[in-house]
Parts: structure tokens; sequence; C-alpha cells
């Protein structure tokens, strides 16, 4: 496709649907419109082979809340496939809006979506203590009857209601791969959508789909690795990352090394199942990969953060504020 420098661009929430609008897929298509004319800016500016992976937290929760509201009509949907449903809709969409936006500022180009699993292990202590809710709110009662009834998790959720909790565990695979290398270089690719659909593997090699939430920045950084990427963009929010965030004594920071990255987490500075799993993956990937980097920064500003104007840069040394290009 161009240029050899290889970039995976985790797209964050804000990416597919806008918190104060309705949640239709009509609104969600708007929203991927404008996503999609920055990946074109990014393809535009630096030719770069890219790779897109993007959350699903409130698409896979409204397929589980269809799929659970009809129940007495139909049986419900197990998540792994949910997981499944929604990476193959948010795909179509961004599909199907790169197609449009591509060949007016640059070329037409292929653009596949592939429905990718990830392979976790059965052992991981995540599953030994699920955190990551899903799904609808009930009372206490009700929960305690759906614990009983279906052998689920069911937590409190910040005074909400009680709703069903789920594992988070670590990538360990892709299982797609191999498909991945062979359309690399002629294609646009949408991979690993919501974290990928989260399977364990048995003895015999069969894989098995699980219910679990892979953390989409973490499936991102595994794709990055296993592609020998260049640069690990993920996008989200906010232009930079900042310790005491939401503090008088804020600091947004413009660079940080894996040992800075390591210190501020230890010092309790990102919140869990928001920017510290971004900080992790980032923080990872820049030990896995000594020389290469990592990116976080709002979607608006992605291109800037690619010429070294704005964003976080983590890498293993430090940075000398600006990335290659």
């Amino acid at each position: 496709m161009g240029s050899h420098k290889k970039v995976i661009i985790a797209l964050g929430g804000n990416a597919l649907q806008e918190a104060k609008t309705p949640a239709t897929a009509e609104a969600q298509l708007e929203v991927i419109k404008r996503t999609s004319e920055i990946i074109t800016d990014i393809k535009c500016c630096f030719g770069y082979e890219l790779a897109i992976t993007h959350g699903n937290g409130p698409q896979v929760g409204r397929i589980l809340l269809a799929s659970e509201t009809a129940a007495e009509v139909t049986p419900a949907m197990p998540f792994d496939v949910c997981v499944a449903m929604s990476q193959g809709y948010i795909g179509y969409h961004l599909q199907q809006s790169l197609r449009q936006s591509l060949p007016k500022r640059y070329k037409e180009l292929p653009v596949v979506t592939l429905v990718t699993q990830v392979v976790v292990d059965k052992d991981d202590p995540a599953f030994d203590c699920p955190s990551k809710p899903i799904g609808l709110f009930y009372t206490e009662e009700e929960a305690k009857k759906i614990e009983a009834e279906k052998g689920f998790v069911m937590k409190e959720d910040a005074g909400r209601g009680w709703r069903r909790v789920v594992a988070s565990p670590v990538p360990k695979r892709i299982v797609e791969i191999d498909s991945v290398r062979k359309l690399w270089d002629s294609t646009i690719l949408i991979i690993a959508g919501g974290g990928g659909i989260p399977v364990i593997e048995k003895e015999d090699g069969a894989l098995v789909g699980v219910a679990a939430v892979i953390d989409k920045d973490m499936a991102a950084e595994k794709l990055a690795e296993e592609m020998n990427a260049d640069i690990l963009l993920i996008l989200t929010e906010v232009e930079k990352v900042a310790i005491n965030y939401r503090k008088p004594e804020q600091k947004d920071l413009v660079a940080m090394t894996v040992e800075e990255c390591e210190k501020y987490i230890s010092e309790g500075h990102f919140a869990p199942g928001s920017m510290l799993p971004k900080v992790k993956a980032a923080m990872m990937f820049a030990k896995h990969a000594p020389g290469k980097t990592a990116i976080i920064t709002s979607l608006s500003k992605a291109v800037e953060a690619l010429k070294g104007l704005t964003g976080t840069v983590i890498s293993q040394y430090p940075a000398r504020g600006v990335v290659e290009v």
C-alpha cells in the first residue's frame, strides 16, 4: 500500500458513537463517517500501511440487551456470539465509510473486516474475579435468582443496580494472524473489534468461545507486536495523557518512558477502565519493541500527533519530542 511503515490504530468509543447522540445505527454511521475522514487524512499525509481495531462497549451491550429481552421468544445468544455480531456491524460501517472517503482524496483501496478470535488462558486469574459489567440492570432479588438459575456472577454496579460481570483476561494469541499477514500489504484491515472474540484452546486444538471481554487496547498491542508494527496509535477523548487528572496540579505529558509509565501506574494516576489500559498497552508495546513508538492522543489530533506536534509519546527511552515520519 505504498509505505513500509506499519501503524495499528486503536479507535476509542468516541470514534464510533458520541455519548449524547441517539444509540441508533444511523447515528453511529454519521460519527464513523467523520472518523473515516481522519483515517483518510492519515493515509493521505503519510502513506502508512494501516490496520484498525476498535471498541464495542455500547454496541455489544445493546446486542446483548436485545437478545436477553427477546429470550421468551428466542434463546438468548451467548456473549461471544454477541461480540462477533458487533464486530460485523461496526466493521461494515467502517468499510462503507472508508470506501467512500479514500477514493475522493487518496485512491481506492480494499477495506476488509476480519471476524477475529483471540485466545485467552483458561487459567487467567481474571476468570476467578470477574469485574467487567455487561447487559441489563437488575434488583438484588432478581440478580440472586439469575445467579442461582444461570450460574452468572452478579455484582452491584455503582449504586445503579445489579449486573452480570465477566472476566477481562489478557490476550495471548490472535487466531487469524496468518490471514492478516497475507492481506496486509494490499488491504486496510479492520481487526479484533471489541478486543476480539474471546476463545480458549482445548487440548485437541479446538477453540471454544467464553463469556469474557478482552480490552481492545491490549488486543491492539498484541496485534502490533505480532505484525512488528512501527507505531501503535491509541485514539481516545483527550489530547494528552495527564497525571493528577482533573486536579489543580494536573500535568499533561508530552512523553513517557517505560520506566515513567511504571512509576505513574504504581502511584495510581490512571483510572482503571479508562486511561490505565491505554497506558499499559502503550508501555507493553514500547517495552517489547525498543526503538518503536506508541502514541496516545485524541481522534481529532491524530495527524498532528503523528507529526510530533501533540499527543503523548511512549517509548523505551526518552523521546526527542518528534515522531519520525
